[in-house]
């Protein structure tokens, strides 16, 4: 009985891990830092990542917003976002790979390229690049397929009652929002666009992504993403290791 009852176990085990895909999961956290990067969200790619991931259909957080309460009870419940690096000469390739809480690969994107000479614009275009193959997967979160796993050193029964016990979810919002009401006015250049005051002087640069309406942007200061939500548009940039987010008054 003992045999059959590990075989058992081994079978669901081997099962519940081939039904993982990404279809299986709502949510995934982006970490501050990438092995390869000497600083949190260098060049703005973790943040980048983060919006990718979410135009994708995901939704994402970084390590230091608020999670949603049944992500906050067992981060099981999330992929975990990793980009690598593969040295090339005069490339830049990244590859993104999304795991479970064990580690196991549940997605893993063709390798995106770039032959830009200069790393923020060669870094953003490489992700930009791996994110196509995750684009062209059709992500679609399916409730019914979702992982039953356990946080490790737990058994999966508990997660069952925590998953089936939460209920509201809260939206997870960066650690500072603020307001500037001031006008700016976009100019485009081959790129993308500078935004500009009515000084005028030029306040922003903003270069263009794969997705509509999302722009790595560099106010002089600090390095982030510009992007549209429910018509409104917004700065978010890390400070003081902190995400921060700024809405923005811009005519385009």
């Amino acid at each position: 009985m003992k045999i059959v009852a590990l075989l058992l176990a081994v079978s669901l085990a081997v099962t519940v891990r081939a039904q993982n895909t990404i279809n299986s999961y709502k949510y995934v956290l982006v970490p501050q830092r990438y092995e390869f990067l000497k600083t949190d969200n260098q060049y703005g790619l973790n943040t980048l990542t983060k919006v990718l991931l979410e135009g994708v259909g995901f939704s994402a957080f970084m390590a230091d917003e608020t999670l949603p309460a049944e992500l906050a009870a067992n981060k099981c419940n999330a992929l975990k976002a990793e980009v690598t690096e593969k040295k090339k000469f005069l490339v830049t390739a990244l590859t993104l790979v999304l795991k479970d809480c064990q580690g196991n690969i549940v997605y893993k994107s063709t390798e995106g390229k770039s032959s830009e000479k200069e790393w923020q614009s060669a870094y953003s275009e490489a992700l930009q690049n791996a994110f196509k193959s995750l684009n062209a997967a059709q992500y679609k979160y399916d409730s019914t397929k979702a992982p039953m796993l356990a946080a490790p050193g737990t058994s999966a029964a508990p997660v069952a009652a925590v998953a089936a016990a939460t209920t509201a979810v809260a939206v997870g919002v960066p650690a500072a929002v603020t307001e500037n009401s001031n006008v700016l006015y976009a100019q485009p250049n081959p790129n993308g666009y500078q935004l500009i005051d009515t000084t005028p002087k030029k306040v922003m640069t903003l270069l263009k992504t794969s997705q509509q309406d999302v722009f790595i942007a560099d106010d002089g200061i600090s390095k982030g993403v510009l992007f549209r939500k429910n018509n409104e548009w917004f700065f978010e940039c890390y400070k003081d290791e902190k995400l921060v987010s700024q809405k923005l008054n811009i005519k385009f």
